[in-house]
Formats: structure tokens, sequence, C-alpha cells
């Protein structure tokens, strides 16, 4: 599962665009959380803490622990507003969770084997379709990312949604079909070959029956 990180914040006592500019002077993102049938909490983080955990990624499908003023709160980020010119985070939402709280999020696909895949050894080509899929799951089993295991694949085969074995109680969010994930493509150059040989073998026939 996506691993339970922690991040500390404190209580932010003033609401509105006074307390969050001022928050931000301070080096602070503003940022609420809410959910799970309590009052909205309005809290402060620290930029540079916020900003090193963004850039490690994952960070809307990573179950969080949020330590606010001392009470730990099991959250999910719901939404990062950043300032449209230097790109940099404003604002966080956190959505309050239980262990059994289902959720839908958006989970990385992660190829594996690419180098032992047959169709690949003979110059096929990996086509990714989804490179991430919408699942349903459960807030304490959340998967870091889904497996595609490429080492037996060959040039034409196709990988679906049910080729992937996800964790129990995980469920895809397309439901009303067997979805492509990828497949294994001929590359041009084996397509080239295939029709020069193709080609050769039609010049000799040519022969043979001029011959006879």
């Amino acid at each position: 599962m996506a691993e339970n990180k922690t991040l500390t914040a404190t209580a932010r006592a003033g609401t509105g665009k006074g307390a969050a500019r001022a928050a931000r002077r301070e080096n602070l993102v503003p940022g609420i959380v809410y959910g799970g049938g309590e009052e909205p909490t309005p809290i402060n983080i620290d930029f540079n803490t916020l900003f090193t955990t963004l850039k490690a990624g994952g960070f809307l499908s990573t179950l969080l622990t949020l330590k606010i003023d001392g009470k730990d709160e099991r959250v999910i980020c719901r939404g990062v507003q950043r300032d449209v010119v230097k790109d940099l985070p404003v604002h966080v939402d956190f959505l309050r969770l239980s262990s059994k709280s289902r959720i839908n999020l958006m989970i990385p696909v992660h190829f594996l084997n690419e180098e032992t895949s047959v169709g690949l050894k003979k110059g096929g080509t990996l086509v990714v379709v989804r490179n991430e899929v919408e699942l349903k799951v459960t807030a304490g089993d959340i998967p870091d990312h889904l497996e595609v295991d490429l080492a037996d694949t060959d040039i034409g085969d196709t990988i679906h949604m049910s080729d992937i074995t996800l964790p129990k109680g995980t469920r895809p969010m397309i439901m009303d079909r067997d979805f492509v994930i990828a497949n294994i493509g001929a590359s041009k150059t084996v397509d080239i070959d295939d029709e020069d040989e193709a080609e050769d073998t039609g010049e000799e026939t040519t022969e043979e029956t001029a011959e006879e």
C-alpha cells in the first residue's frame, strides 16, 4: 500500500484572505481539513516541508497522518492550489478518513521486466494506453502502484485490466468493460523487414514461374 507519511500542522485561528496572507508571510501554507462528521479545521503547514513532500510525488494518492497541535488525523489530500506564476503551493485541502473509508484515487501503473519481454526483444514496442488507473480503494489499503509483468509478452499481446492483481477490496471505477492498459506492437523496423521478406519471396516465385 502507499506509505503512510506524517505531516505536522498547526490550527489557524483566523480565516479568510487576511489570515491566509499572514500565514504565507511567515512561510506557511494555509489549508483546511474537512469531512469525517466533524467541523472543518483551518490549518497552517510549513512551506518547505510541504514543498519537499510534493516533490517526492504521489501526494494525492498517499494516506497521511496529519499532526495538528498534537492530535493525529488520518487524511488524504484532495487538492493543492498553486500560484499561477511561480507554481508554488498556496493552499491545501485534506479529507479526514477512517481505515475503512472508501475513496476514488488515480493509481500509477508500473511495467516490469521489459528487458526480458519476448516481444520487446524481437524489436516490438510497448504501447502504453493508460499509465494510471482510477480505483475505488479502502483508505487502509491504498496501493502505491499497479504492476504489469511483461516477461512473457510477445508482439501482438494486449494487457487488460483483468490481468492486474488488485489488493482485496479494491476495484477499478470502470466496470462495464475489461479496458486495455497496454499492448506490444510491432515496430516500424519489424514491419519493414516483414515487407522486404514478402517482396523477396514474390520476386523468386515470379522468376520460377517464368522459367517453367
